[in-house]
């Protein structure tokens, strides 16, 4: 129905739902028990599409809201609303209807933090107080809270049906919303998809539907897997007798489900006894603030005139490392090839104290306000640059199927694409093979226990997950190494890391 370009779509966070998943979301209402059906989020209409096919008797009500009213008045224009419906403009978040309902369903729109005004994060944290008691992490996108407030809408015995991305359960923010969850709510079905089965094929994510409603906890719930898009879902929710063949059904326990998150397969908590964490410690790369400024070849370095022991050797990019290490002539090679490897790295030098060439670099970076932006304003001077010592291995943050730990030979510093890694041993047959065990496939498979996984089978590592990677203890025995943890060790790495925190 709409032309809308894709910028447009992501400033909304608008993603339309497809019919043969609009139909199985609305078929978990249909038990004759809910008299009207909500969707904050109605957008172009695509789920009282599936309840007009579904309910037959027209027995259930139908009440939406949205902001967008472009796409409302064109979804009149087609007749999508009827008589049984009742569709008006109101921004859920800001002006919620002053009612519970017994049934809400939603494909929320995916807005992720920084695209959200100051004024927009202080509303979402009071959302996340008045329902749950607690601040949610700032980086949970506005669909979190979506889901927050519309189970908090939820009359007793009520249901809900939403359409989410992946990371509602693997995000920093899932271990305080989903205990909030699972101790309040039922957790009935979860559905998650095969990459060929994808509701949104060309949208960078992983969807996952979940059907909540507000009754005690049971310990058990389905967790559905669906190979490929078919009519088999819709006909198990409408509890037919038909070929299953497509899905993959687990009665699932709901504790290990709440530990492991729901978007990954089950695991035992104790299935693997080592962590990354007993053998390594890990922290983000450095976050410039301005890597078009700070960030700079070495011609420019050299046109410049500054100094070069004001720099460090640093790498920007995953794709500037083609294998499993990096060395001081591949680094010459990007040099080369004009990609920038030197970062600028300043302490609280006084700038009357610094050489002219660099004075006038850092007055260019005052005209062009540097000086102001979000991660820069919080340093004294502005300057200054975040410091880290040189890790043995990086790790790339964000991976398409080629995640690996790469051998720092370059001693170099890694920007924020890269996680560093910092073995708990100086020795070198230690380190080498802490390498090997990293980069075995055993231990690679295990990322996605504790990423957040996207679409085309991209995972994204925060530093604290990548620490509670869990490492096969058969691929440790292999290599003849044991986890550290004498305390001269960690005294050794803390004066290493004094200055560095996780992200």
């Amino acid at each position: 129905m709409s032309n809308k370009n894709r910028e447009e779509l992501r400033g909304l966070g608008q993603f339309w739902t497809p019919a043969w998943i609009a139909k199985v979301m609305v078929a978990y209402f249909l038990d004759g028990k809910q008299k009207e059906l909500f969707d904050p989020a109605v957008g172009a209409g695509a789920f009282y599409v599936a309840l007009k096919e579904l309910d037959k008797k027209r027995q259930i009500k139908f009440y939406g809201t949205d902001i967008d009213q472009g796409v409302i008045k064109e979804a009149f224009n087609h007749k999508i609303f009827d008589n049984k419906s009742v569709v008006e403009m109101r921004d859920f978040i800001k002006e919620p209807p002053m009612k519970t309902f017994p049934a809400i369903i939603a494909n929320p729109p995916y807005i992720r933090h920084h695209r959200l005004s100051t004024d927009t994060k202080k509303l979402l944290k009071q959302i996340s107080y008045k329902y749950t008691g607690c601040d949610i992490d700032g980086r949970a996108g506005i669909h979190i809270y979506f889901l927050i407030q519309s189970l908090g809408l939820l009359e007793n015995g009520g249901k809900l049906s939403f359409i989410m991305p992946s990371d509602t359960c693997e995000g920093v923010f899932a271990k305080k919303l989903w205990s909030w969850i699972g101790n309040n709510y039922c957790i009935e079905k979860v559905v998650t998809f095969e990459s060929e089965a994808t509701p949104f094929p060309n949208i960078d994510t992983n969807a996952i539907i979940f059907f909540i409603s507000k009754n005690p906890r049971q310990s058990v719930f389905e967790w559905i897997r669906v190979k490929k898009e078919s009519d088999q879902l819709l006909n198990y929710l409408l509890n037919k007798n038909c070929d299953f063949s497509d899905l993959e059904i687990i009665k699932r326990d709901t504790e290990e489900a709440l530990f492991t998150g729901m978007s990954r397969r089950p695991t035992k908590k104790s299935q693997y006894k080592y962590r990354l964490s007993d053998f390594a410690k890990v922290i983000r790369g450095i976050a410039s603030g301005a890597n078009d400024y700070f960030f700079i070849t070495r011609q420019k370095a050299e046109e410049l005139g500054i100094p070069s022991k004001y720099f460090k050797l640093a790498l920007g990019r995953t794709r500037d490392v083609e294998g499993n290490i990096i060395t001081a002539n591949d680094l010459k090679k990007l040099e080369e090839k004009g990609r920038p490897t030197l970062l600028l790295s300043l302490d609280n030098q006084r700038k009357e104290d610094l050489p002219k060439s660099l004075r006038d670099y850092i007055e260019i970076g005052e005209k062009n306000n540097l000086q102001h932006k979000a991660l820069i304003s919080t340093r004294n001077p502005w300057y200054k640059m975040e410091k880290r010592e040189s890790p043995k291995f990086l790790f790339a943050y964000l991976g398409r199927r080629n995640a690996r730990f790469v051998m720092n030979q370059a001693d170099v510093i890694p920007l924020t694409s890269f996680l560093c890694v910092y073995p708990l041993s100086d020795d070198e047959k230690y380190i080498n093979k802490l390498w090997q065990i990293l980069n075995n496939p055993k231990t690679i498979n295990n990322l996605k226990l504790v990423g957040k996984s996207y679409g085309s089978g991209a995972v994204k590592v925060e530093p604290k997950s990548l620490a509670n990677l869990p490492i096969p203890e058969e691929v440790i025995m292999q290599a003849g190494i044991e986890p550290i943890y004498a305390k001269e060790q960690q005294k050794t790495l803390q004066k290493t890391l004094f200055e560095f925190a996780y992200y």
